[in-house]
């Protein structure tokens, strides 16, 4: 039996431009914090799970919902599903916590949640992404590992 997605018509929204490259960017010499928009564009190309779409494009995740404390190696990202009863919350939240910690330094401590008020089920979903053993139990499984690869791979 085939699933239906949850939300079989999505609002698509323009892709934000690339960030400028600059010579700084290539300089080994200069000390360079992480920054909200180094963050988001390690996330927006994820994959969404329903849709051959990514989350930037869905507005899942914007760069005004992510914040970062260099000082005590803290990310947080809000994601916002698409509607409020995404039966793929779960699986986009840890979708973004796996891109974001296989690719930050091991310093870095990463919250994912649902935004406030975006999702009927947005604590449920919260309190399983702030679960280790949870987040650990499921990266164990290889048919969710398997999807989450499929989310972070690149389309390029």
């Amino acid at each position: 039996m085939t699933k239906i997605a949850d939300n079989v018509n999505p609002n698509i929204y323009e892709k934000e431009t690339d960030r400028e490259i600059t010579s700084q960017d290539y300089d080994e010499e200069v000390v360079d914090d992480f920054d909200e928009r180094e963050i988001f564009d390690l996330i927006r190309n994820i994959n969404d799970p329903e849709h051959p779409l990514t989350l930037e494009e869905l507005r899942v995740v914007e760069e005004k919902n992510i914040s970062v404390d260099n000082k005590h190696n803290v990310v947080y990202v809000h994601f916002t599903p698409t509607i409020p009863h995404c039966s793929m919350a779960t699986l986009i939240g840890l979708s973004i916590r796996v891109q974001l910690l296989r690719a930050l330094p091991s310093r870095f401590k990463v919250t994912v949640q649902v935004s406030e008020g975006t999702h009927v089920s947005e604590h449920a979903v919260n309190k399983q992404l702030a679960d280790k053993e949870r987040v650990a139990a499921a990266l164990e499984n290889n048919n969710l590992v398997q999807i989450i690869n499929e989310c972070v791979a690149s389309k390029e």
